[in-house]
């Protein structure tokens, strides 16, 4: 009799322990359709590792989006071209980008709405051991960056600057800012295009700046979303709170500098917080303004040649 009592008990405890098993995995399973549901509610936004992307970091920060009403979500990726690919799979509703990028999206059928347009910009560096010390000296040099983007057509214009036959510079194309970086500093690559704060550990590291595209008046860093969420009212409220949210994070950066901001520079853009102390003292973040329509045809002139 005592072996049966056991056996039951035994028999008992597996059986609720089966039904706790069963019980859990029922309540994973609504869990992670109600986090899905949620995920796909919120207007979620590509966002890089680049000084474009800080008011929207400084948002976060401040649950900004929260406050005024919005689910934001920023979904990081280390490359422009993984962005573009979120976007047009519509994994996101929004990503930061460049006029280039955006401009070729839209011809290959995703069209976009250009929110804003930001303060990107890119630099032309070159490795200090590389003895480059004008775009003459490119001739057969490697430069990093990425195709059909601002880089691709910011290294076409140093090129035509420098004289040098267009095949006497090999463009490499290097998606990853923190790769692109790191290839300057293990003296893996003679020059690059970089904007912020990438620019300024390069900087830091005395390589030397031959190009820079606001010398140029070139403007072409933009956030962008699918036309198609303007037509939908719950969709366009959460866009409007997110420009709402960045003009209030744009103030902050403004009054504030971005040095009193390194701490989020280093976290989001995996740069020491030195470099937020070497960004231009001058450099504003303007609130939410459409690009300039001779970027936009800039971009387009130049997608078109190509």
């Amino acid at each position: 009799m005592k072996h049966i009592h056991i056996v039951f008990i035994i028999l008992a405890m597996l059986v609720a322990c089966g039904q706790s098993a069963e019980e859990k995995d029922r309540l994973s399973r609504q869990e992670r359709l109600r986090l899905a549901r949620e995920d796909s509610a919120a207007l979620k936004v590509a966002v890089m590792p680049t000084l474009d992307c800080l008011p929207l970091y400084v948002a976060q920060m401040y649950n900004l989006f929260d406050t005024l009403g919005a689910d934001v979500r920023l979904k990081p990726y280390t490359a422009q071209m993984d962005c573009d690919t979120a976007l047009q799979r519509k994994r996101v509703e929004g990503a930061v980008t460049d006029l280039v990028r955006g401009q070729r999206m839209v011809n290959e059928g995703t069209p976009l709405t250009y929110v804003t347009s930001t303060n990107a910009y890119w630099q032309l560096i070159t490795n200090r051991n590389a003895r480059i010390t004008n775009l003459k000296h490119l001739d057969d040099k490697m430069l990093a960056m990425t195709r059909y983007s601002a880089t691709d057509l910011l290294a076409d214009r140093a090129v035509a600057m420098s004289g040098l036959k267009p095949e006497r510079v090999f463009r490499v194309q290097i998606n990853d800012v923190g790769v692109r970086l790191k290839m300057l500093q293990n003296n893996s690559m003679d020059a690059m295009m970089l904007t912020e704060p990438q620019a300024a550990v390069a900087r830091i590291g005395k390589h030397r700046v031959l190009l820079d595209s606001r010398k140029l008046d070139i403007s072409l860093g933009a956030f962008a979303f699918r036309s198609e969420l303007m037509e939908d009212k719950g969709r366009k409220k959460q866009i409007d709170i997110f420009l709402r949210a960045y003009n209030m994070a744009c103030d902050s950066i403004n009054e504030h500098g971005v040095a009193a901001y390194r701490e989020l520079v280093a976290r989001y853009c995996g740069v020491g917080e030195a470099a937020a102390d070497s960004i231009p003292a001058g450099l504003k973040f303007g609130h939410a303004a459409a690009p300039r329509k001779k970027d936009i045809e800039l971009a387009d002139s130049w997608l078109a040649r190509q």
